[in-house]
């Protein structure tokens, strides 16, 4: 059997915003990630994506589950294997303008964690490195003395991957990393991070909102609704045999490249407006858009199963057959 790098379980993490009201951002999500593969991570803005890539590296402190990296509870760390632990998992965030900080050189950037874990023992040892790393990235040594303010977007964001590798890690959260980019850097960066997952054996948490991207990198993906993963199987069966309502209206709102099939294809609109996240009701809380919705899923909220073939889908009409 295949060894699961990372297992999420009943994972969750609300905000107090007010008196009595807590906003529950991650809502028991579970899901395995295999050693060297890529999970995709989608849904709509504001639905808990990046709080659940937060919550697994423990930049955010867990509300409940766990997270499992190679067996061991990440929440339940000491501050020593905490420290020993940020070696194995990176994240690489969204914005490349505000995650660099502007007052240092790019090759200090990327050197901390070279320095934080004592990786070099000389200078010149650690200068190489991070030359080394620069290239990687497709930078040049040159670039080392360099402000961040001097790059680019989508040469910030290669720095930002150098940070992440610099200390060899074998999971790394990818947050939104090309949402801040243009369109023709995006597929750069992109088939950067491919590159690199096949020469150094990583394994990727992709959070995303493009679906066209998240199908072209991941190896299976989830879906999230409201802090819920709603839907979740692999790629290549999760898009051309969606399940979930919600998953069939976002992919029908993806547009497509060929202008003959995006018009002949069949349109899936969703109305009404989007849930409040705080103190939700234990019901279906795709319920109010859903146009398939009966009494059952506005009572009880419906749990994810297998509905074959390790497609697990959380919906009622799915797994009764409506």
């Amino acid at each position: 059997m295949a060894k699961h790098l990372l297992e999420v379980k009943g994972l969750k993490k609300y905000f107090k915003v007010g008196r009595n009201q807590i906003l529950h951002a991650v809502d028991d999500v579970s899901f395995n990630i295999e050693q060297g593969k890529t999970l995709g991570l989608v849904g709509e803005s504001g639905c808990g994506k990046t709080t659940v890539g937060r919550t697994i590296i423990r930049l955010y402190d867990a509300d409940g589950g766990q997270v499992l990296f190679n067996g061991r509870d990440v929440h339940q760390l000491n501050r020593k294997e905490y420290k020993e632990f940020t070696r194995s998992m990176q994240m690489i965030f969204q914005d490349p303008y505000a995650s660099l900080d502007p007052r240092k050189t790019v090759g200090a950037i990327v050197g901390e964690g070279l320095k934080i874990h004592k990786l070099c023992e000389t200078r010149q040892e650690y200068t190489e490195r991070i030359y080394e790393l620069l290239e990687t990235v497709g930078l040049s040594r040159e670039h080392a003395s360099r402000f961040p303010h001097e790059f680019s977007g989508g040469q910030r964001q290669r720095v930002g991957i150098a940070r992440a590798l610099a200390v060899n890690p074998k999971f790394i959260v990818c947050d939104e990393a090309i949402s801040a980019l243009d369109v023709s850097i995006q597929a750069q960066v992109i088939n950067l991070l491919v590159e690199l997952q096949e020469k150094l054996k990583l394994t990727y948490l992709f959070i995303a909102h493009d679906l066209n991207m998240v199908r072209h990198i991941s190896d299976d993906t989830a879906v999230m609704y409201l802090g819920k993963v709603v839907e979740k199987a692999e790629t290549s069966e999760l898009f051309e045999t969606p399940k979930h309502p919600y998953t069939i209206g976002l992919l029908a709102a993806a547009p497509e490249a060929d202008p003959d099939f995006e018009q002949s294809r069949a349109k899936t609109l969703m109305s009404g407006e989007v849930a409040s996240p705080i103190n939700p009701e234990p019901i279906c809380r795709f319920a109010g858009r859903c146009p398939y919705a009966r009494p059952k899923c506005k009572q009880n909220e419906p749990e994810l199963m297998d509905v074959g073939n390790n497609h697990y889908v959380a919906c009622y009409k799915v797994q009764e057959g409506w």
